[in-house]
């Protein structure tokens, strides 16, 4: 992939994979249902959902594994242009 051409779905799940190697990663982008919203842009990119299944997160709370994915997507989330992430995280 073309990192220089990725989109921002794109790179949250290469970073997620980079950081957890998950069993499952799914990530939806529902910028849509937030247009005129707060921090929405007209091209979207903003809005995002994210179900990961990782054997990274065994043992960890949900504050502490849901701490993991913002700190491997710092970058996106202060300067990228993430404006809402939701998380649905667990360990298999």
């Amino acid at each position: 992939m073309d990192l220089n051409h990725e989109n921002t779905a794109q790179r949250i799940e290469r970073k997620l994979r980079e950081a957890f190697a998950p069993i499952v990663l799914e990530v939806f982008d529902e910028s849509t249902k937030h247009a005129g919203h707060a921090g929405a842009r007209p091209r979207g990119e903003t809005h995002f959902r994210v179900k990961i299944v990782s054997s990274s997160f065994a043992g960890l709370s949900r504050i502490a594994s849901h701490r993991a994915v913002y700190e491997a997507l710092q970058t996106d989330m202060v300067e990228g242009g993430i404006h809402a992430l939701a998380l649905d995280v667990a360990a298999p």
